[in-house]
This record gives structure tokens, C-alpha cells and sequence, in this order.
């Protein structure tokens, strides 16, 4: 396969209309196709099932705020099936695996646990309220960043960028169970995490600190302990830099990172012996405030979300080096957020 499409979450405090899907032609090296598929209130995060057939979106709708379900039809277009919403603020997480939905609320201090109807639709869900503080300005209260599954989908895992902690909970009758507590440098603010293919290690990107903690990731006990940090910005940048989005290559070699402020994307590659990192290099962005970006899925190509330039960048992988190379394509979507690919 030569095109790939993907689905764009943004803001929509000024002239975006929701969710919009794109495609990437890997044959030219071009982003095209730009469309707006849904109309919703900020949704800034999205996600879409394994098998391609549902795509979850958090989102706004006046006063109330929750997850939406859409059905991804053969044309891939997006059919609204239900949404599940509360009196507040929207969630800005939200993941998706074997018939659960998360999400986690960064204002609420709150996670969500949905049981999915075989159709696709979102039950009514279960939360959970976190408390505490951290030393950071920005940490007078619980912000929960992330919510998504352990690898072996026993756990589900937390990042709260207000209180420093990173939780594993476990999942009872539909309803989460705190498990373990990682407490993570304060003022440092964990905001994501991705799992090492080998399902042994994590890795957690901090915002405030723009820092990446190394974890073993102890399956039988649901629990992490940290390994190593290394920094994800160059230490001579002393502007302000918000450390946003991480992934890592199916092939468990490279981990990327994004920088807001420093508009780039660190790239790092994972040692052997240990699953340890080692910085590799920076790549700016082509944009400003990237809070976002996506490995397509043939993993040779990086896009990147630029939410203040409201464009998307595309990149080429390369496979041995995991260095990025800006291709001469872009294309405009609106306060984008995250980007995610139909595998």
C-alpha cells in the first residue's frame, strides 16, 4: 500500500470545524486530501480501534464535555454513533483496547473507564478523582495528561502532570482500582508514556521538566521503577518549552519526543542492553507549538502537528539512523492537535 489515511484532532477556539482526515501518498512523498469529517467541540485527542472499524474522540458540546463515537465507513468517513458527556471540561486523553475505552481529564483531575457495546457505542463509564499538588505553578491541583492500557492490557496506566505520580490501576467490574503509585521528580510533570515493545520498559515524557524517564516496567506486579532521565531539549534552550508528545518505532529501536518552544522533535535510540537512551539529534518541526506527530504506518515516515502554525509537516525515517529529514510537503488544518493513521 502506497496511501495511508490519517484523522487530525484539534482545537476549535478559532476557525477549525473538528476532526479532518488526510492521506499520505509514501509513493510521491505527500501529505493531500485535507477534509473536515466531523463537527465537534475541541477535539483534541483522538483515537481509532485496532480493527479500523471506530474512531473516539474527547470533545466539547456547550457546557458539557466526554468522549464521542464515530464509525469509520468503507469510504472513510466518520458516522456519529453516541457520545457520553458531563457538566465541565472535555477529557485530552482518550485510548481505546479490547472493548474498554480511557480517558483522562487534565482539568477534572479525573479518569474514565467505558465498556464498548459491540456496535461500537460508548457506555455510560465509572471515574475516578485524583488528588494533590506538585511545586511547579502549574501543579495546584491534579492534571491527569494520560490514560491508556499496559502492553499485556492487565493495567490500566495514568500520567497526572499535576501531582507528579504515574498510577497503574487495575480494572474490576468495569471500574478502576488504584494499584501502584510511581512518584516521579517533582515539578517535573509527567504528561505521556509509551511502552517498549518488549513490554518490559516504559517511557514517560515529562512537560514541566522536558525530560524523559527511562522505567522497567514490572509486569506481574503492576509496577515501574526508573532507570534513567535524560533530557529531551537542548540544555542551552532557555525559553519556555513544553515537552508534548512520545512515541517509539515498532522495531523498539527509537524514541521520539516533541518540543513546544523549541519546535522539535528529539529523536533518541534505544540501547540494546538495556533498553536505555541516547540522544541522536533535534529536528525542527517546519512550525509552531507541535503537539503532536505520528509515525505513518510503514514507520517511514514522521508528520508532525504544529497547533499555532496549524499545519501539518511531513518527514522521512530513516530505518537505521532514526534521523528525520523534512520532505517538501505541508498542508494546512486549523489549532491541529494529534494526528492518528488507519494501520
Amino acid at each position: 500500500m502506497t496511501n495511508y489515511i490519517g484523522f487530525a484532532g484539534t482545537y476549535t477556539r478559532e476557525n477549525s470545524k473538528g476532526i479532518y482526515r488526510f492521506e499520505l501518498d509514501t509513493q510521491e512523498q505527500v501529505l493531500h486530501a485535507v477534509k473536515a469529517v466531523a463537527t465537534v467541540g475541541s477535539p483534541t485527542y483522538v483515537t481509532i480501534s485496532d480493527d479500523n472499524r471506530f474512531l473516539f474522540a474527547v470533545g466539547q458540546d456547550g457546557d458539557l464535555g466526554g468522549v464521542h463515537a464515530y464509525q469509520i465507513d468503507g469510504e472513510a468517513e466518520l458516522n456519529k454513533l453516541n457520545e457520553q458527556l458531563l457538566e465541565g471540561r472535555a477529557p485530552c486523553h482518550v485510548s481505546v483496547h479490547d472493548g474498554k475505552v480511557v480517558s483522562g481529564n487534565y482539568h477534572k483531575g479525573e479518569v474514565a473507564i467505558h465498556a464498548l457495546h459491540t456496535s461500537g457505542k460508548i457506555e455510560t463509564g465509572s471515574f475516578v478523582t485524583h488528588e494533590g499538588n506538585g511545586p511547579h505553578e502549574r501543579q495546584e491541583k491534579s492534571h491527569v495528561h494520560f490514560a491508556g492500557f499496559t502492553p499485556d492490557g492487565s493495567y490500566v496506566v495514568v500520567c497526572d502532570l499535576g501531582t507528579d505520580e504515574v498510577v497503574t490501576y487495575r480494572v474490576e467490574n468495569n471500574k478502576l482500582v488504584r494499584h501502584q503509585t510511581l512518584h516521579t521528580k517533582p515539578g517535573s510533570g509527567p504528561r505521556h508514556i509509551v511502552f517498549h515493545p518488549n513490554g518490559n520498559t516504559a517511557y514517560v515524557l515529562t512537560e514541566l521538566s522536558s525530560e524523559v524517564i527511562v522505567l522497567d516496567y514490572h509486569a506481574s506486579e503492576g509496577r515501574f521503577t526508573e532507570k534513567q532521565t535524560i533530557l529531551a531539549k537542548p540544555e542551552d534552550f532557555t525559553d519556555t518549552n513544553d515537552a508534548s508528545a512520545i512515541h517509539i518505532s515498532s522495531d523498539g529501536k527509537f524514541v521520539y519526543t516533541g518540543n513546544r518552544g523549541h519546535n522539535s522533535i528529539a529523536v533518541f535510540q534505544v540501547e540494546e542492553k538495556n533498553d536505555q537512551l541516547a540522544l541522536v539529534e533535534w529536528t525542527a518541526t517546519g512550525g509552531e507549538w507541535p503537539r503532536d506527530f505520528v509515525l505513518d504506518p510503514s514507520e517511514s515516515f514522521i508528520i508532525a502537528s504544529n497547533q499555532h502554525s496549524g499545519n501539518l509537516v511531513l518527514f522521512a525515517r530513516d530505518k537505521t539512523t532514526g534521523k528525520l529529514t523534512k520532505q517538501d510537503s505541508e498542508v494546512e488544518v486549523p489549532e491541529v492537535v494529534c494526528v492518528k493513521f488507519m494501520s
